[in-house]
């Protein structure tokens, strides 16, 4: 193995070489990415429409063409679906990735180019590797496979395809990818998710894994059926070459220990990404730091929005040399799928600039903001490892949403939250959960004040297996399903609190 590892370092030094390039030179390395799209894109509709042939840099580029988000560009996407060409991006589109909807019902179908795939999706699994490899060049992850958990995809004509992100990257994967991929393409795509959990498990015992990838609470199911049918007390007992496991789409940090108990290793490490149907676009470089290195260099142009530009009919937008520091951004996209300036849903926050670095705040949707409290993920996150720590629970799933004011009634917080390790004692934890989120949270802790405006929080604490069963009855099961966190609407909650009272 290490002639093997010392191979395959020379192979990503190169790559890594050009990665400090826009370490170090970031507003080039976008100009640069901005200027190629809009020239292969010039002849497209949206490039007549816009003159892209005539825009020369990002200043021009923000005045002319309106901040988009998925309703904008139905029309155009539709039409693309249908066969259509040279819409939206100039090569052929047959892929599309379809959103989960953890917002909404509708589902939203985002194209994938045949460019998005080799310059952006793929350079980001090979980057994950080089990166990984460059700090642990004694692993031995090589020895073995890794273990892609896919979603499916179907037809909807006669020309093009739609399905979860995962199953369109399986399925269009090099075929030198079998060799390091398990399972094979035909279990990984299985369409129902019970039965793709029981033929995964079957190959995953027979299997010398030695990393795995992908959402941390499905995942996490898996987990649990194959330490269920192998009768073994932890996952190393199964895999015991395991090194890996690199995850996204959600926040690790409800689901850590848990991975921790299950498999109790120091040499075990745990490496975040930030993919999208929309693109790929960070990855933790450095093993020592939980910020992710933003990849400026896979064929995306990259604004960034102050969040109280939301809603306005001009917002202002800022570029890879103008962003500050801790301060909350909503992402805006130019894509080598054609997304002009599209509006992707999720905020985030720099913590480094030369290196940018960012984490991942929340969602411009999912947050409660119903008082003027403007809750987001990461301070929910936050607060509930506090509460977690103090009481010695282990949260499984949760969720939360506004309980509206009423006659005489101040307003307040509902949630429903399911432990995978109960605390100690339940309303403690839910004390330490309301004070930590005052304390993490200016805008709370002041509606908060003496009841003035929200009263103290409802809790609920979720019955085993509710949220599983919540998802599976939204036919919700496994791929890039995932639970809403927070919402400003009751919906989810209603249906949760409904459910766990049929089944108290």
């Amino acid at each position: 193995m290490p002639l093997l590892n010392s191979l395959i370092n020379l192979f990503y030094n190169k790559r890594l070489e050009k990665i400090d390039v826009f370490r170090q030179k970031p507003e080039e390395v976008q100009a640069e990415t901005l200027q190629d799209l809009l020239q292969i894109a010039k002849n497209t509709e949206w490039g007549k429409r816009y003159d892209f042939s005539s825009i020369n840099n990002a200043k021009t580029f923000a005045e002319r063409v309106p901040v988009q988000n998925y309703d904008t560009l139905k029309a155009d996407i539709d039409r693309t679906r249908k066969g259509e060409e040279n819409i939206l991006w100039p090569s052929p589109i047959r892929w599309f990735a379809k959103s989960s909807g953890t917002t909404s019902d509708v589902s939203k179908f985002i194209p994938v180019s045949r460019e998005a795939l080799d310059d952006c999706h793929y350079r980001g699994g090979k980057d994950i590797i080089a990166f990984f490899a460059a700090q642990r060049p004694e692993s031995n992850i090589f020895s073995g496979k890794g273990l892609t958990l896919g979603g499916t995809y179907h037809g909807s004509s006669d020309v093009s395809y739609y399905g979860d992100l995962s199953a369109i990257l399986i399925e269009n994967a090099p075929y030198w990818t079998n060799f390091i991929r398990t399972p094979k393409a035909d279990v990984a795509l299985i369409d129902d998710w019970e039965t793709k959990l029981a033929e995964i498990t079957k190959v995953a015992l027979q299997t010398n894994v030695t990393s795995f990838l992908g959402v941390p609470s499905w995942n996490l199911v898996l987990i649990k059926n194959i330490l269920k049918e192998s009768g073994a007390s932890n996952l190393l007992e199964v895999w015991p070459n395991l090194e890996l496991f690199i995850h996204g789409g959600v926040s690790f940090t409800p689901y850590k220990k848990q991975y921790q108990e299950l498999i109790p290793s120091d040499n075990m490490t745990y490496l975040e990404t930030y993919n999208a149907s929309e693109g790929f676009f960070a990855i933790q470089d450095d093993l020592t730091d939980d910020s992710l290195l933003l990849m400026l260099d896979y064929g995306i142009f990259y604004e960034f929005m102050p969040l109280d530009e939301l809603g306005k009919e001009l917002p202002k937008t800022y570029t890879i040399g103008e962003v500050e520091k801790d301060k909350n951004y909503a992402i805006i996209i130019t894509t080598n799928a054609g997304l002009w300036r599209y509006m992707i849903g999720d905020t985030i926050t720099f913590t480094s600039l030369y290196p940018h670095k960012i984490k991942i705040t929340g969602r411009t949707k999912l947050f409660i903001n119903a008082f003027g409290e403007e809750v987001i993920i990461d301070n929910a996150e936050n607060a509930l490892k506090v509460a977690c720590d103090a009481t010695k629970a282990i949260v499984k799933e949760y969720t939360a949403a506004p309980v509206f004011m009423g006659n005489n009634e101040q307003g307040t917080h509902e949630w429903v939250i399911e432990f995978e390790q109960e605390p100690t004692d339940f309303d403690e934890f839910c004390k330490i959960l309301d004070k930590e989120l005052q304390a993490v949270n200016s805008d709370y802790a002041a509606k908060r004040y003496k009841d003035i405006t929200l009263r103290y929080p409802t809790f609920h604490k979720a019955r085993h297996g509710l949220f599983y069963d919540w998802m599976a009855s939204r036919n919700k099961l496994g791929g890039q399903n995932k639970v809403p966190r927070l919402s400003n609407e009751r919906k989810f909650v209603e249906e949760l609190v409904k459910l766990n009272n049929e089944n108290t």
